[in-house]
């Protein structure tokens, strides 16, 4: 059975002129699928609060230390997070202000869909 369609080609190519380039749309998606993961997000949420060291945020998430490396090597590689050495301490952090306000409109979203 064939299905009709009607195509607005102003709208069509308006959106096109506008539409996010390729390379960023994979950009994007990769951000997000590593913010999926409820591990990474926690790193993520507990950072948010306060810069911490692999030590720390392996007690605040119970997951092993070579976990966290893990999962804080991936964050860091996507400019997630980034470190501040101190002698032989590496302390992570959000890299920039970009991810808290990522983190806040994504609470934002949820706590109005509960309402």
């Amino acid at each position: 059975m064939k299905t009709e369609c009607c195509i607005n080609r102003e709208n069509v190519d308006a959106v096109e002129r506008d539409l996010i380039p390729e390379e960023d749309i994979v950009d994007i998606s990769e951000i997000f699928k590593l913010l999926g993961d409820p591990s990474r997000m926690r790193i993520v949420a507990a950072l948010r609060i306060k810069e911490l060291c692999v030590g720390d945020l392996s007690a605040l998430m119970e997951i092993s230390m070579s976990g966290v490396s893990h999962q804080l090597r991936l964050l860091k590689k996507s400019h997630i997070v980034k470190t501040r050495r101190e002698g032989k301490m590496v302390y992570y952090a959000l890299d920039d202000e970009h991810i808290e306000e990522m983190i806040d409109v994504a609470l934002l979203h949820i706590k109005h869909k509960i309402r």
